[in-house]
């Protein structure tokens, strides 16, 4: 069997660049060792596909070159995308600010998705598996499950190592050392924290509760809902600093983003000096936390009025309120991980084809690549840019 091009990987970067490739006049083979395309597709965003954002900007992305991304984002924008899922028909909701997500199911975008393949002429051949990939000549050579592929161009779309039940392996990065390429170290990212001992049996027992934060590590600061689980922390505001996070370290945790807990709480000692500290942590959290918070502190007589306690004290309350130092025991690893940090190092890479530049004839796009966007729908803007980009190019 003879292609132009060999898309390995039925996730969204894949067929995104698949059809762009068929839509140019180029015969097209997508191949993939799972029984379903876009499995992350449809269990991303609770099932409903955050599929872009519409402030995506190359700020948003983790890269060791973080100008690598310019380029694909500039040509390939959010709007663009979301012309698309509207031509087909798909309804679509801003959860947040920026954060589109389908009103209905995240089957509508893998729909849209397979529906441009089909029209853009792609073959598509699941539970395939490859052996081995070759340069032979001018052309590229595919040794899989339903005999020898050869190819005018190969592009590897396979993904990370996030949550392995969805098909995760570690091929494009075999891949990308056996032609020389430089794979940066991976760990999971966009991930909920563990925490061990006293501090895991304390989020156990707050598990559910979800709570406004400011959570920071490493220079990086994120406001958004933090939430208390079984295991530890999660939540987006713990997604997101996970991404900047490495073990050993401490997270900063601001559980009054929007108040001055110091000022506040000597204010109120002013003008209300006989209210309880039990009743103004009560109007600010949620009864079970408000009742976990005291229970962790050294106070011992939880009635004293305000009024009772020193600027000291005040200061030492306002402290675990607005600066919570919490270091996570690791976190849940690549089961649970949304996206992998680092990858194919973007060096060899060109940031306008996504030609492996000493082979032309091999690409890589999307989450193999050192590319990796923050929590809101920025990985699948960044799937879409790097694959139309690579797609016109072939």
């Amino acid at each position: 069997m003879v292609y132009d091009v060999v898309v390995i990987g039925a996730g969204a970067a894949g067929l995104m660049c698949a059809a762009q490739a068929g839509y140019a006049g180029r015969r097209v083979l997508v191949l993939d060792h799972a029984k379903k395309a876009g499995k992350k597709i449809l269990m991303s965003g609770g099932g409903r596909c955050n599929f872009t954002n519409l402030g995506t900007t190359p700020q948003h992305f983790y890269s060791e070159n973080p100008y690598f991304c310019i380029s694909a984002l500039k040509r390939y924008r959010p709007e663009h995308f979301v012309s698309l899922v509207e031509r087909h028909g798909v309804e679509y909701v801003e959860k947040a600010p920026g954060q589109l997500f389908c009103a209905t199911s995240a089957k509508e975008i893998l729909r849209v998705l397979l529906t441009e393949c089909e029209w853009a002429g792609v073959e598509i051949a699941l539970s395939t598996h490859i052996t081995s990939v070759e340069r032979v000549g001018d052309s590229m050579r595919l040794a899989t499950s339903v005999g020898s592929i050869d190819a005018g161009v190969v592009v590897v779309a396979t993904g990370g190592l996030s949550i392995p039940t969805m098909g995760a392996t570690g091929f494009g990065y075999e891949l990308a050392r056996q032609f020389g390429l430089e794979v940066l170290p991976t760990r999971p990212g966009l991930v909920p924290f563990t925490l061990s001992d006293t501090w895991k049996e304390r989020a156990a027992e707050l598990s559910g509760i979800s709570l406004p934060s400011a959570v920071s590590c490493n220079g990086r600061r994120f406001v958004e809902p933090m939430l208390f689980t079984h295991r530890g922390l999660s939540g987006p505001a713990m997604l997101q600093i996970s991404s900047v996070w490495k073990p050993g370290n401490s997270i900063e945790i601001d559980l009054l983003p929007d108040e001055n807990a110091a000022a506040s709480l000597r204010e109120a000692r002013n003008s209300t000096p006989k209210r309880q500290l039990s009743t103004w942590l009560g109007e600010r959290f949620p009864k079970r936390f408000t009742q976990a918070l005291l229970e962790w502190g050294t106070d011992s007589d939880l009635t004293r009025p305000l009024a009772h306690y020193s600027n000291d004290a005040l200061d030492s309350w306002a402290a675990r309120l607005n600066q919570w130092q919490l270091k996570p025991a690791g976190t849940e690893g690549w089961r649970t991980a949304e996206v992998t940090m680092g990858g194919v190092s973007t060096d060899a890479v060109s940031s306008k084809t996504f030609e492996v530049k000493s082979l032309p004839q091999l690409r890589f796009i999307g989450e193999v690549l050192d590319v990796t966007g923050e929590l809101g729908g920025y990985n699948f803007q960044w799937a879409w840019a790097s694959g139309v980009a690579c797609g016109e190019s072939c």
